[in-house]
């Protein structure tokens, strides 16, 4: 009886191990798998397409007249070729 005993004993000890030993080797991987979902969500996100920068608030009509009025006065002093003039005008006007 005591070596029946003793075997049972043993198989409780080995089957105890095991299981230990598998919910750790589970736990270890679910770990490395949320690790690696963690990266692939970081890397779809550096990869996204940034958003677009917000377009500059248009000029207002006052501030139009006041940069032509300056040209104007570039034009007059001479500082400004006429070709320069109506290039930098159109740029205003179609800003």
């Amino acid at each position: 009886m005591p070596g029946l005993l003793r075997g049972v004993a043993r198989t409780a000890v080995v089957a105890g191990t095991a299981t230990a030993v598998s919910n750790r080797v589970s736990r270890r991987q679910a770990g490395r798998w949320a690790a690696q979902e963690d990266t692939h969500v970081a890397q779809e996100r550096a990869y996204a397409a940034p958003p677009a920068p917000a377009a500059p608030p248009a000029p207002s009509m006052e501030s139009k007249i006041d940069q032509l009025k300056e040209l104007g006065e570039l034009k007059a002093q001479g500082v400004l070729t006429e070709a320069e003039f109506e290039t930098q005008k159109s740029r205003i006007l179609n800003s």
